[in-house]
């Protein structure tokens, strides 16, 4: 026999000797229970009262603690971390919000009731189920090996061996299918919520007034890659982690208490005692969990915030090599690093006594609560007792009693796991409530900018003294601005009436303008640095609002901006001519790359297309076999393979130089040729006599120029003149170059005079000190 049946038959044989009645059982489970309420109940209330005091401050003081302080704002310590805009919502955590934002974000994630994402579920749900009562299965199979075991029948041990190692196969595919499954999911949900933010990121220019016109969205980066993922996998892995486990509960109680009932036992006991083991553990561990949430929204924020002063350095390499930035730029990412960093150790250290906790009630306390709820009912229960048997069916009874504690083990181990995984989602669920809150965040300040609903940070500091610490006062600047301006297309003209030009931080730059182009005008934009040219140009792209007045103005694909700096995308030469459209788009306008390198020649860059052709051919004759296939889907352009020259794909920004990006601009123009080109000192690394030959190609084209330029060379070009004086006021005229250009030169003579003035009074008080003379001229205030 063995040790286990052998402490079974003891157990038997102490309940016939009458030493406990049913009632007195049931009486002392419940009596132990209350004790031990009562030897939790002080610990649960003064952990209470602790939180209470001092818990909303944990966070801070800890980040205190470890010589941060108060994480400072961008705008008073270069290079700290900022901390995460205020949105006026509380901490992330399991609450009504959070379930109001999943149920939001749900109508994203199944747009239709019949879709891939509802299949992958349904095949998800269906594999843990399967899980679920094969599990069943092998518990019953369990406690057939083992009374097999007892009874010493081989011939049956090896049927039910077999059998268990038939039904391992399909219970591993199955295991392996919901790791699968659960993957699938997690990536159907990423690639719905990725494609729509994506829509609702490059719709109506959205990803330009999220940066510039909206201060809540720090890293949108972040919040478009990592937030998306993590929210993905949370929610697939928890639902993986919720569905079974409840599944499972039910299914084992179930099966639990139809054990015990058939053979005469009472299951109302271990049911009690088993209810109020999983209350006790529940109530404790939700009093000391820490809020994960939170902690783990501002890690994220955190996170983005590093990989933003990485990509900032990335942008500015060159700036930050010529002043020999190294060691600001490496202090800033050692500071962003160690506030992640104390983040992170924080979240660790609340996990490693929550955890602890969490392992010892519901790995020790709940095993040796689950061996009194098995071992009474099979003490307990009429159909085990022996009675006046024989010693044969003593035997078999005690196989029986085997059989039904290792299956009923079994199955309270499975549904004790499950319910530990119940509880222990509770800690995934406040992650996921993080993670939930910021792609929620991330998707309503796309839909509000889209709306033009723009909400900035105000950032006030006051200084006490050189050894105290800023105090910093942030608020929203919410309604202030309010658009009441509008916009209407029209075919021909620009008409402004009453526009002001106010930039996103809510200055007034100028307060009205008012002014009128009509086709055939080109107008020249002057004035000094900051007074509104370039915010002008925003304004009729569409780039910033028109908050008051009327602004009549072509649609936008007959309005081409040319900045001081090019962008040069990602892609071949023929892209870097035609961007934005695509080489579909360009033969759909009739172009083919004969007419791109007429284009060239205008700009003079058709050099471009032959040097990076030869190039390319010196790549090519070194590849040996592919020598043999890209020539042949080239088009002839000027005697040779034109797919070697403008199929060539490398990085333009680094490979041309300024002149050359600014002329491509320019050929860009060519291209589209648009009504309108609001050209922003487009031309200043081009030779004057280079930019006059565009601009007159330009004019000859039918194009009216919109420029701001400081180069007089250009004045010739242009019939009206809109100068800003910098203080608000404005004047829109006719331009008599012949005049303004007199007037330029009598300035430049006049400053080249007046230059030397200082110098030669100083020179002329020298000399009569030293020749002990006066001078009429001579001027005192040199002396000074």
């Amino acid at each position: 026999m063995s040790p286990a049946a052998g402490l079974l038959e003891a157990a038997a044989a102490s309940g016939r000797g009458g030493r406990w009645s049913r009632a007195a059982r049931r009486a002392a489970c419940l009596l132990a229970a209350a004790y031990g309420l009562r030897l939790v109940g002080p610990l649960l209330c003064r952990r209470l009262r602790r939180r209470a005091g001092g818990g909303q401050g944990e966070l801070r003081q800890r980040h205190v603690a470890s010589g941060g302080g108060d994480l400072p704002s961008p705008l008073s310590c270069p290079g700290a971390l900022p901390p995460p805009p205020p949105s006026g919502r509380a901490s992330p955590a399991a609450n009504a919000e959070f379930f109001r934002q999943l149920l939001e974000l749900r109508r994203i994630l199944f747009p239709r009731l019949v879709g891939r994402e509802s299949g992958w579920l349904g095949l998800h749900s269906a594999a843990l189920v399967s899980r679920t009562f094969l599990s069943i299965y092998v518990a019953g199979l369990d406690g057939k090996i083992v009374k097999s075991i007892v009874e010493k029948a081989p011939r049956r041990f090896a049927l039910q061996l077999i059998r268990w190692l038939l039904i391992a196969i399909p219970a591993t595919f199955v295991n392996s299918a919901i790791r699968y499954l659960e993957c699938k999911l997690a990536l159907a949900f990423r690639t719905r919520l990725v494609e729509h933010a994506y829509r609702t990121y490059f719709a109506d220019q959205t990803y330009y007034k999220v940066i510039n016109m909206d201060g809540r969205l720090a890293n949108p980066d972040q919040s478009l890659t990592e937030d998306i993922t993590m929210f993905s996998q949370s929610v697939a892995h928890l639902y993986s982690n919720l569905t079974k486990p409840i599944l499972d509960v039910v299914l084992t109680s179930y099966t639990l208490i139809q054990t015990a009932r058939s053979r005469g036992a009472s299951p109302i006991g271990p049911t009690l005692l088993a209810g109020l083991v999983v209350y006790t553990t529940a109530k404790v561990l939700k009093a000391c969990s820490p809020k994960f949430g939170k902690l783990v929204a501002e890690e994220a924020h955190r996170k983005g915030y590093l990989r933003y002063v990485h990509s900032r350095i990335i942008a500015n390499v060159e700036e930050i090599a010529f002043y020999r930035g190294h060691k600001v730029e490496m202090n800033q990412l050692q500071r962003s690093y160690k506030a992640l960093a104390d983040q992170m150790n924080l979240i660790l250290s609340k996990r490693l006594w929550y955890i602890m906790l969490e392992q010892f009630l519901m790995k020790y306390v709940w095993s040796s609560s689950g061996l009194i709820m098995v071992a009474v009912p099979i003490i307990t229960a009429t159909g085990f007792a022996d009675g006046e048997l024989e010693d044969g069916q003593k035997q078999a009874m005690v196989s029986e009693r085997t059989e039904t504690f290792t299956t009923s083990r079994n199955l309270l181990a499975s549904g004790a796991d499950a319910i530990e995984r119940i509880m222990s989602s509770y800690k995934e669920v406040t992650e996921l409530a993080g993670y939930t809150a910021r792609v929620y965040n991330m998707f309503s300040v796309f839909d509000e900018v889209k709306r033009g609903i723009y909400k900035r940070t105000a950032v006030s500091q006051e200084c006490e003294s050189s050894d105290k610490k800023r105090d910093k006062t942030e608020r929203f600047v919410d309604g202030l601005l309010e658009i009441k301006g509008r916009v209407i297309d029209v075919d021909h003209g620009i008409i402004c009436e009453n526009v002001p030009i106010i930039t996103p931080n809510g200055d007034v730059v100028v307060s009205r303008l008012n002014f009128k182009v009509e086709e055939g005008m080109h107008l020249l934009i002057t004035g000094p640095n900051g007074c509104g040219k370039s915010s002008l140009f925003r304004i009729l792209s569409g780039l910033w609002p028109v908050y008051e007045g009327v602004l009549y103005k072509p649609p936008p694909q007959h309005m081409f901006y040319i900045p001081q700096r090019p962008y040069m995308s990602i892609g071949t030469l023929r892209d870097q001519v035609i961007y934005p459209d695509s080489v579909d788009d360009m033969h759909e306008k009739g172009y083919q790359d004969q007419d791109l390198e007429c284009i060239l020649q205008i700009v003079h860059l058709n050099h471009i297309v032959q040097r990076e052709g030869e190039s390319s051919m010196g790549s090519f004759v070194g590849k040996g076999l592919e020598a043999s296939t890209r020539p042949s889907q080239a088009v002839q352009v000027r005697g040779q393979p034109a797919g070697r020259g403008w199929d060539a794909v490398t990085d333009w920004k680094d490979v041309l130089s300024g002149g050359e990006k600014q002329r491509m601009g320019m050929a860009r123009m060519f291209y589209h040729k648009p009504k309108y080109a609001l050209l922003d000192e487009c031309t200043s690394a081009v030779s004057i006599d280079v930019e006059g030959k565009i601009f007159q190609a330009a004019k000859g084209a039918g194009i009216s120029l919109l420029s701001i330029t400081h180069r007089p060379s250009l004045w010739k070009y242009h019939t009206h003149l809109l100068q800003f004086d910098g203080e608000g006021g404005w004047r829109f005229e006719q331009l008599d170059t012949a005049i303004r250009l007199t007037l330029s030169e009598e300035k430049q003579r006049l400053e080249s005079h007046l230059a030397g003035m200082p110098k030669m009074q100083q020179r002329l008080n020298e000399l009569c000190k030293i020749l002990g003379e006066d001078s009429v001229l001579k001027t005192m205030g040199t002396e000074e």
